[in-house]
């Protein structure tokens, strides 16, 4: 029978470690050279606590699951042998893992009633001896003193393991002839499902994969497309896609609604700020200049657009906002003062230069040490501090540069006019 075991490896501190290694990710690539060849094993690597969460979460230990839905348990094996064999070519794929169906002994007794017919015998004769040779059944009840227990017999281990002694087994039939086991079935031992595991009332088999060296989404994207063409699902056969990917559908699905709900709050704040919808307009462009940047990190890192990724955007976007509301505000001062246009976004840019300057280099400096965090909670550090750094070197750049020159063509008027 196949079994679960859960070993947890705890690291030694960074300073003992072997020469050569400098990440986790070394540990776990060794482990896995070293286990490949154990005929019968499906090893999967992941944190202890995160794979506590995704299993009551989701009730599945992997990064993706694919949860096959269907009645037949040799039908949901040979589509998931399938997918497993889709799966391995697929760019990415890493402890792949097929859920176990088999693997559990059953004693089988396969009846030839047209035998136990002519014996006399009925099929609840055999099943009489069968559930009390192996199960037990109940011969007397024994007293002391008040108290009544019953007394069960069966065969001793030796004979209730043995599918052969336990052919042997003899029935009486109604006449009186005493009849072994052989002569009206078959006894024998059969490889069977060690569990059937259930949702939502239908059978379920799961496959299991970690990712490695690519994002999730894309991952999934090109996992579903080749399954689509690759492997036919009988009638009534369904997927469903699990794991840390649902878990990163729902959080996107709920960014979909924030990020433009946190854009138009932005803009709001901006009308009330300056009373014009042009200003508004002109310093709500600064988000696309700070994203340029937090992309072209994301992309040069080898980071990808996770949920910390888009948080990291919704930071990012406040501070290069803030830079812009110091800017042109200035410069608006100045036009009210009775410079030129010119003269004032001249003036504006050399005055302002520091400040925000200084602004986006403290951020940037705060952030800095989560890029090179290794510890617990560094997955979700760096993609953040990845995207906020670069969002702030080009928002910056370009915030002392086009929004100026942009200024010409937003303003429309005198600043006093409007």
């Amino acid at each position: 029978p196949h079994t679960d075991s859960d070993p947890v490896v705890s690291l030694l501190p960074r300073d003992q470690w072997p020469e050569g290694f400098n990440s986790q990710e070394d540990f776990e690539n060794v482990i896995r050279e070293k286990l490949k060849d154990l005929p019968g094993i499906s090893l999967i690597m992941h944190q202890p606590i995160a794979q506590r969460v995704d299993e009551m979460v989701t009730g599945v230990r992997s990064q993706v699951a694919i949860k096959i839905f269907g009645d037949d348990l040799d039908e949901l094996k040979r589509v998931a042998d399938d997918i497993g064999r889709v799966l391995n070519r697929v760019s990415g794929t890493q402890d792949l893992r097929i859920e176990r169906l088999t693997g559990q002994q059953y004693l089988t007794v396969d009846i030839r009633r047209r035998v136990m017919a002519r014996y006399g015998l009925n099929v609840s004769d055999v099943h009489d001896i069968i559930e009390t040779a192996i199960g037990g059944g109940i011969a007397t009840e024994i007293y002391e003193g008040e108290r009544r227990f019953p007394a069960v017999v069966r065969f001793p281990l030796e004979f209730r393991d043995d599918p052969e002694v336990i052919a042997d087994a003899l029935l009486k039939g109604p006449a009186g002839a005493v009849v072994p086991m052989r002569e009206i079935a078959t006894v024998s031992l059969q490889d069977g499902p060690a569990q059937i595991s259930r949702e939502g009332a239908k059978r379920r088999l799961v496959v299991g994969s970690n990712v490695a060296g690519r994002d999730i989404g894309g991952y999934v994207a090109d996992a579903q497309a080749a399954i689509a063409a690759e492997v036919k699902l009988p009638e009534g056969y369904y997927l469903e896609w699990g794991g840390q990917f649902e878990n990163m559908q729902r959080a996107m699905a709920r960014l979909m609604i924030i990020v433009p709900i946190t854009i138009g709050a932005i803009f709001f704040l901006l009308f009330v700020l300056f009373g014009s919808v042009r200003y508004a307009g002109l310093i709500i462009t600064v988000l696309p200049f700070a994203s340029i940047g937090g992309v072209f990190a994301l992309f040069f890192t080898g980071e990808y657009l996770s949920v910390p990724a888009s948080v990291g955007f919704i930071a990012l976007w406040g501070i290069a906002v803030l830079n812009g509301v110091v800017l042109v505000s200035y410069i608006r001062d100045l036009r009210e003062e009775g410079y030129s246009q010119h003269d004032a976004i001249v003036h504006g840019c050399e005055q302002r230069f520091r400040p925000v300057l200084m602004t986006a280099t403290v951020a940037m400096l705060a952030l800095i040490p989560f890029l090179f965090a290794t510890g617990p909670g560094s997955e979700v550090q760096r993609p953040l501090a990845v995207v906020v750094i670069g969002g702030l070197i080009s928002s910056t750049l370009l915030t002392l540069v086009v929004v100026p020159t942009l200024y010409r063509w937003f303003e429309g008027q005198p600043a006093k006019a409007v």
